[in-house]
């Protein structure tokens, strides 16, 4: 399966939309990590949904 990741414009924008932070793609999750939330946020076709309900929570 091929992810389409962010362009990396969107990415230089994009805070947490909890904690106001910084956050990061990780390719091989295709998702936007937020360490300081401790979430990650699913990527669909190339899209950040940045959604606290569509988070997932990262394991410690």
């Amino acid at each position: 399966m091929t992810h389409t990741s962010p362009s990396p414009e969107l990415l230089a924008r994009l805070v947490c939309p909890v904690t106001k932070g910084p956050v990061h793609y990780d390719p091989a999750s295709n998702s936007i990590i937020s360490p300081r939330a401790g979430l990650a946020f699913p990527v669909r076709d190339g899209i950040p949904v940045m959604l606290p309900e569509q988070a997932t929570k990262l394991e410690d």
